[in-house]
């Protein structure tokens, strides 16, 4: 709708209050509320004014007054509140020199997709990602300075096979790494699930199949359909609202951390990628390997020289390197191959078609800002196609079953937050081109990312210390 007939839809269904959303920089939706006979036309041109220096990787205290400019196209009636309720996903603007701010994700987004038109490789990138979720019944943690815990139950957990229950026991628990995927009564996740997808439906996500995953307590996976860089990044912050309500709804909680449980199945949120252009799929051709264009070629090579760098990005936590190790079909070979799961890159065999014809990369999880990884992804992809890299030969034999000297040829990911970071900062000219990324943004994350998270968790004593050293 446009800012007039959005303002008159209000008006028409009784709104009673409009919550006005954008997305700070480690990737958590923001908001505030205002009774909806303050919405006007003239909002959508100046915006709204707020305090820039409380939220994450934003404005020092000293130059705090930013504006939010409500994008109408985004609107929806929000499925939970309790009185009828209109979200709109906003952009964020400097209020002096009235131009969008530069640390802003969806403006990131926004600029990446201008750019791609720019080179003339394509007029629009699609993207599908698949994320990863557990749904638990219980969950506490805590940290202070003299300790330190997490405790986690799900009823599905196979942990749980002998505990008394009430009402009885009934087993069904599911076996470790033996979800993907079971019927009820073991799925007991079946309804809980379908209530999301129907509720995504309902707000204007399409979406394509949900399921149990691996894991034996609660994980979960539900696809969306593809759309354009942009509007999918906005879709997967409506996902994670809903999945977050839905389960809370049911006295339930949901996590998208990359991995909570110990020696099970993380959460990975693999993203398919197309470019187009004048409505023809640019990684498509007939007779290659996977029938890929060289485009597609080059895009992977892109994707796999860039990749220590687009790990800050795609998995930005030190959770989430607790994911990329071997094993657990994790993603941490820096090749591409047609069938390998534990690839960096796939090209699934099923998208044999022209239209359906498309790169899937691997090692990104859902804990990431869809704004930020998408965008950097697909800077990743256009170097690649710019500078023609070529990327290793495609191996589709069992990786973990490699000869020696093949292994030696086959790079890995690497295996911390604080590698990945020093990776962003020796490599992101890549990400600069078009003035999509800035130095300042990237300064501000690899800054944010070391102070906050890096040095919090090394600082900290981890509590299997204690078991492994306090005898000593």
């Amino acid at each position: 709708m446009t800012p007039k007939e959005l303002v008159q839809f209000v008006k028409d269904k009784g709104i009673k209050i409009v919550d006005l959303r954008f997305v700070d920089m480690p990737g958590l939706w923001q908001h505030f509320s205002m009774s909806s006979g303050e919405l006007e036309e003239a909002m959508f041109e100046e915006g709204v004014g707020f305090d820039g220096s409380s939220i994450r990787g934003f404005q020092q205290i000293q130059e705090s007054d930013m504006l939010l400019i409500p994008d109408a196209s985004s609107a929806y009636v929000d499925p939970f509140s309790s009185y009828p309720q209109l979200d709109i996903i906003c952009n964020v603007k400097d209020p002096v020199t009235l131009q969008p701010y530069t640390r802003d994700p969806r403006y990131i987004a926004q600029k990446a997709e201008k750019y791609l038109k720019s080179t003339g490789i394509g007029d629009t990138a699609y993207f599908g990602p698949e994320p990863e979720f557990f749904v638990f019944d219980d969950i506490r943690f805590d940290q202070g300075v003299n300790h330190g815990f997490y405790y986690i139950d799900s009823n599905e957990g196979f942990w749980n096979a002998g505990r008394e229950e009430k009402g009885n026991n009934l087993g069904y628990k599911i076996r470790y790494k033996e979800g993907y995927f079971p019927v009820p009564p073991m799925d007991t996740l079946q309804d809980i699930r379908s209530e999301m997808i129907l509720t995504m439906e309902q707000i204007g996500i399409r979406v394509e199949v949900h399921h149990h995953e691996v894991a034996t307590a609660g994980q979960c996976e539900i696809d969306m359909r593809f759309d354009t860089l942009t509007k999918m990044a906005d879709n997967l912050m409506n996902y994670k609202y809903v999945v977050k309500n839905v389960a809370h709804k049911h006295g339930k909680t949901a996590t998208l951390m990359p991995k909570p449980l110990f020696q099970d199945n993380g959460s990975g949120m693999h993203v398919h990628q197309s470019i187009w252009k004048s409505g023809k799929n640019v990684f498509y051709e007939a007779g290659g390997y996977a029938d890929l264009s060289k485009a597609a070629i080059y895009y992977i090579g892109g994707v796999l020289k860039h990749a220590p760098a687009l790990l800050a990005f795609c998995a930005p936590t030190t959770n989430s390197y607790r994911r990329l190790v071997p094993g657990y079909e994790a993603p941490i070979n820096l090749i591409y191959s047609q069938r390998n799961r534990s690839a960096a890159v796939r090209i699934p065999a099923y998208s044999r078609s022209e239209k359906a014809k498309r790169v899937e990369v691997r090692f990104p999880d859902p804990s990431c800002n869809g704004y930020l990884a998408f965008a950097a992804l697909l800077m990743a992809g256009l170097d690649g196609i710019q500078s023609k890299v070529m990327p290793p030969d495609p191996i589709d034999k069992d990786l973990y079953d490699l000869e020696p000297e093949e292994k030696t040829h086959v790079k890995s990911t690497p295996g911390s937050l604080e590698e990945v970071l020093n990776s962003l900062e020796a490599d992101h000219e890549f990400l600069l081109k078009g003035d999509v990324f800035t130095k300042d943004v990237i300064e501000t994350w690899v800054e944010y990312k070391r102070s906050k998270e890096v040095d919090a968790i090394r600082l900290r004593p981890h509590p299997y210390e204690f078991s492994l050293y306090y005898d000593i």
